[in-house]
């Protein structure tokens, strides 16, 4: 497995090695020592999670605050998203900036968002299936978002705003200068 640094510190794209034959293929999805040894810190998943969507669908941005915070590991098994990470760590020097990453069953790279960051993603392809590890249990009460939309956050999502389908919940979140509840840079939300 290959990883990449991305322009903000802490968001990783990772690319498994597919060994293949006549069969079929194999790869490692996930290879904790090599990327605690990348990181730093110790990671521990304990939950994956599934979803299945059609084009247009975009989920986010979500994220959880500590003690319930969360470092996700994601990826797509069938598909197409563009997917999203926003640094939301007050005090950051890239605070409000953006990482997008075209995550596909056919390119096979993953993301790993640690804490400190909202996620989403739009799918570009019907009958996508995404995938993704988190470290934390979800928790409802610590669960938040930011509005997809947030015109200071200019991200491009590819689609159309008449494309987008959205949940209701995801249609309300607050714009990133509205939010309260965040990360500070340099905090240690690991131990």
């Amino acid at each position: 497995m290959n990883f990449y640094k991305t322009d903000i510190e802490g968001l990783i794209i990772c690319e498994p090695q597919l060994h293949g034959d006549s069969r079929g293929y194999f790869m490692e999805t996930f290879r904790q020592d090599k990327l605690e040894n990348l990181l730093g810190y110790r990671i521990n998943f304990c939950q994956d999670n599934e979803s299945k969507s059609d084009r247009g669908v975009l989920r986010g941005l979500h994220y959880q605050l500590p003690p319930y915070a969360q470092t996700k590991l994601v990826r797509v098994v069938k598909g197409r998203v563009l997917d999203v990470a926003v640094d939301i760590r007050r005090g950051s020097p890239t605070f409000g900036q953006h990482i997008a990453v075209e995550l596909s069953g056919e390119n096979r790279r993953e993301l790993l968002i640690p804490r400190g960051f909202a996620h989403g993603f739009v799918v570009l392809e019907d009958n996508t299936i995404f995938a993704y590890k988190v470290d934390s249990y979800y928790s409802p009460e610590s669960d938040r978002g930011i509005l997809y939309s947030d015109i200071d956050l200019d991200i491009d999502w590819r689609l159309d705003r008449d494309e987008i389908i959205l949940s209701d919940r995801d249609r309300v979140h607050p714009k990133l200068n509205e939010v309260i509840e965040l990360f500070e840079y340099g905090a240690n939300y690991y131990v």
